[in-house]
């Protein structure tokens, strides 16, 4: 049997640009999806904790350092820079695996900067 588990979690990132004229995604400064495992085009669930919205999109890698978290095409729609998000990808693992993973998270800071 095979169960979902949390794979990556960037919480309460700072919104930092939305562009309703893209095709669609999240753009994502590459250092932190490097931090917490996520690779471009994955696909991540996200909660906007300014307005409640969630929505599944895909990972669009930014500038390194960058701190970007931008909101893209549709999405844009659903959220404003200075919100804060919390940015989750999922995996399926089998019994022995599941009881063994650990989720990587990172916590940022109000310049999308990693706290912990």
């Amino acid at each position: 049997m095979l169960v979902c588990r949390l794979k990556s979690k960037i919480h309460r990132a700072v919104v930092t640009a939305a562009s309703i004229d893209y095709e669609g995604s999240l753009t994502i400064a590459a250092d932190l999806a490097r931090q917490v495992g996520l690779a471009a085009y994955e696909k991540i669930l996200v909660g906007n904790l300014a307005n409640g919205e969630r929505f599944e999109t895909y990972v669009i890698l930014g500038p390194e350092g960058s701190g970007a978290i931008e909101l893209n095409g549709a999405t844009a729609h659903l959220g404003k820079p200075g919100d804060r998000l919390t940015i989750m990808s999922f995996t399926w693992l089998d019994g022995y695996e599941a009881g063994r993973h650990t989720p990587a998270v990172i916590l940022l800071d109000e310049r999308n900067r990693v706290v912990r």
